[in-house]
């Protein structure tokens, strides 16, 4: 369990957070928020959200790599992953998001 989260301030005051694994790597990184609250809102999403496994889904993008999004109980995206080059990889980076998602490491690099 010994991921974290990462967020991070943007230009004109708009935050953005990835969740790393304790390699380093980034697991999945969120949408752009308008505020640190918000921003933090989404990683508790994550953390309440990243240990069902019915809120994973599993996707293809269009140039036929793998990724997978985090969904919130309404459905909302929370968090997209990198792209796999295999579906095996992609089941890995869910495993890793489910093990690091529950992580209270929060590093505020704003």
């Amino acid at each position: 369990m010994d991921g974290w989260y990462e967020l991070n301030k943007l230009d004109n005051e708009r935050y953005h957070f990835t969740l790393n694994a304790k390699n380093g790597e980034v697991i999945l990184s969120s949408e752009i928020y308008n505020s640190r609250k918000a921003a933090h809102d989404g990683i508790r999403s994550v953390q309440s959200n990243a240990g069902n496994a019915e809120r994973y889904r599993r996707e293809i993008a269009s140039n036929g790599k793998f990724y997978f999004a985090l969904r919130a109980g309404n459905g909302k995206i929370i968090g997209i992953s990198q792209i796999y080059t295999t579906e095996a990889a992609r089941e890995a980076g869910i495993v890793s998001a489910t093990e690091s998602g529950v992580s209270a490491d929060i590093r505020d690099v704003a």
